[in-house]
């Protein structure tokens, strides 16, 4: 297979596209024949590494790089064929999977010959794909064997890993003497909508980004086309362009189990250019927002390849406004970069949930932007990214936007960073006991000093991990503002619909304020949890006591102190105390 050594070169129009957050057909294809190359490399000091290793009962790998060098010299179509196969998302987490096995970076139950030997599955296909006749063998993993970007046929077998020949003869093409025809052959579903195909992919073992899995076909797919369809067409009605380079961009979707509504799961990775996974969604309009949030990722990824933003030697870690977890620098970079785009589709949404989704993100992404553009680690390049991202944001904060939805936003807002606080952040020992004396004397308390996330430690808090999702409020809130009928159902038993809710918190959310501000005030009393004490913050904030400011302020601060003293101090007192000057 022919190689260039020509240079990936952005245009001016394209690198300042990708800057802003955005990127058209033209700049998603320079991306995507970067990214192309990117693979190569990482397949050549694969088979690099492989030649001392062993191959088990397979042929060596250079053996599935001969047929795959042949597929790709049949004709025009078929080295096509074969470059979209180099391209699939599942094969660069395979190739990178395995570089780090071979190189000892890595662990695996499997055994080292089935990922190395995974590489004759790619040839295998891509020959089917060109129409070649062939015979050649790959490994099977619990009972399958699966042919990249077409499906997996089902060998049954007593061991978990074994070989199966694939042969391709007069057009027909069989696997351990089973025709693609027969009903142990299942193949991948195809996504299609009027300017795009995407493919539903639940049998590769490499497509679940991290580490291989097991061939799991959907029970249904045609949940997945039935919205489908109408996802893609709310993406082309938003944003034009923007459809038009996800199509270019995207090519497979990893489905994975439902999701309770509103919290939907989704991921990427920069070693899988062109997927995307994701739990099964709620609606079209879901589905809409999970394709642009993981395309977003799925650029600066391929972005990052060819340039460097930001020192990767940074451990530091940062509050990510969409995550209950604290983020390297690196991760909140994609993070921004992320949620810019979901900003931006909830922006064209005008029903009061699309306005609530807007009105929460325009306020987190542009807080996290402001935070990361005065990090350390952050290169030249890496602040005029965030410095144009923050350009297109900050005025959307100034947007109109319903009074229910603004008003709900507001209080997820401020509920997720007091959360965060509360869990992450611990005060200094001798703040704490300087506090606790003023308070035992009954002196002012000073302004409370600013708290740096504990070094090392992912929760810093005494409280430990956290019991629930720091977004159980704001899914709340949905339920209230998306569907009042299902929100009134689960107000018997909230937890049952949405984990980790309590009564108390549908108090606060529905405006039943003196119900929330006496739960909550009860369970911080007792010393409480985490939780408590923010929505105690939250609802006191509602009724217009200023302990809800000195509250959702610093409520790592809080707690701590209410411990020193033994319980003896009221927490609303606390939070009084605690509240800035300036609170009302």
């Amino acid at each position: 297979m022919q190689q260039t050594a020509r240079p990936h070169v952005l245009s001016p129009q394209s690198f300042d596209e990708l800057l802003g957050g955005g990127g058209g057909p033209a700049t998603v294809d320079l991306l995507r024949r970067s990214e192309r190359s990117w693979r190569l490399l990482v397949v050549r000091a694969l088979l690099d590494s492989a030649a001392t290793a062993s191959s088990g009962p397979l042929p060596p790998p250079t053996e599935g790089w001969r047929l795959l060098s042949r597929a790709w010299t049949v004709s025009e179509q078929a080295r096509e064929a074969v470059e979209e196969l180099l391209g699939y998302p599942a094969v660069g987490v395979w190739a990178s999977h395995t570089l780090r096995r071979l190189r000892g970076t890595a662990q695996d139950d499997a055994p080292l010959w089935a990922d190395t030997g995974h590489l004759h599955a790619i040839a295998a296909a891509a020959a089917i794909r060109a129409g070649l006749e062939f015979r050649a063998e790959i490994p099977v993993r619990h009972g399958w064997a699966v042919l990249p970007a077409l499906g997996a046929m089902r060998v049954p077998g007593p061991a978990d890993w074994d070989v199966a020949e694939v042969s391709a003869t007069a057009g027909r093409v069989r696997i351990a003497g089973r025709p693609l025809e027969g009903p142990d052959w299942h193949a991948l579903t195809e996504l299609r909508a009027a300017g795009c195909t995407l493919l539903l992919d639940d049998t590769d073992p490499y497509r679940d980004l991290r580490r291989p899995g097991r061939v799991e076909p959907v029970a249904s797919a045609r949940e997945w086309q039935e919205l489908f369809a109408p996802a893609w067409d709310i993406l082309r009605r938003t944003d034009t362009e923007g459809a038009r380079a996800l199509a270019g961009g995207l090519v497979s979707v990893v489905p994975r189990p439902r999701a309770e509504r509103f919290r939907p799961h989704s991921a990427s990775s920069g070693e899988a250019f062109g997927g995307a996974l994701a739990s099964a969604p709620d609606d079209a309009e879901q589905f809409a927002s999970t394709l642009v949030h993981e395309f977003q990722h799925n650029k600066l990824s391929a972005f990052m390849h060819l340039f460097t933003l930001y020192d990767d030697r940074d451990e530091r870690l940062h509050y990510a406004p969409w995550r209950d977890d604290p983020r390297p620098l690196g991760g909140l970079l994609q993070g921004v970069y992320a949620f810019f785009g979901v900003t931006a589709f909830w922006r064209r949404r005008v029903h009061v949930l699309g306005q609530f989704e807007f009105a929460l993100w325009r306020c987190q992404t542009a807080h996290a932007l402001r935070a990361i553009g005065s990090a350390d680690g952050l290169n030249e390049l890496g602040r005029r990214l965030v410095a144009e991202l923050t350009r297109r944001v900050e005025p959307w904060l100034d947007e109109p936007v319903d009074v229910r939805a603004r008003s709900a936003a507001a209080l997820a807002v401020a509920d997720h960073r007091a959360s965060w606080r509360a869990h992450h952040l611990r005060p200094a020992a001798d703040t704490v006991r300087a506090y606790a004396a003023d308070w035992s004397r009954g002196a002012p308390l000073p302004p409370a000093p600013d708290t740096a996330p504990v070094p090392g430690s992912p929760y810093g808090s005494p409280y430990g991990r956290p019991l629930r999702g720091f977004d159980t409020r704001a899914v709340l809130l949905r339920w209230l503002l998306a569907d009042p009928a299902g929100f009134a159902a689960l107000r018997d038993d909230p937890g049952a619909v949405v984990t980790g809710a309590v009564g108390a918190d549908v108090a606060l959310v529905e405006g039943r304020t003196p119900e929330a501000l006496d739960a909550f005030h009860a369970r911080a009393a007792r010393g409480g949890d985490p939780d408590a004490w923010v929505g105690l913050g939250l609802a006191a904030r509602a009724a217009g006591d200023r302990a809800g400011e000195g509250l959702l302020t610093h409520p790592e601060l809080a707690m701590a102190l209410h411990t020193a003293l033994d319980g003896r101090a009221d927490p609303l007192e606390l939070g009084r105390a605690l509240a800035p000057a300036d609170a009302e």
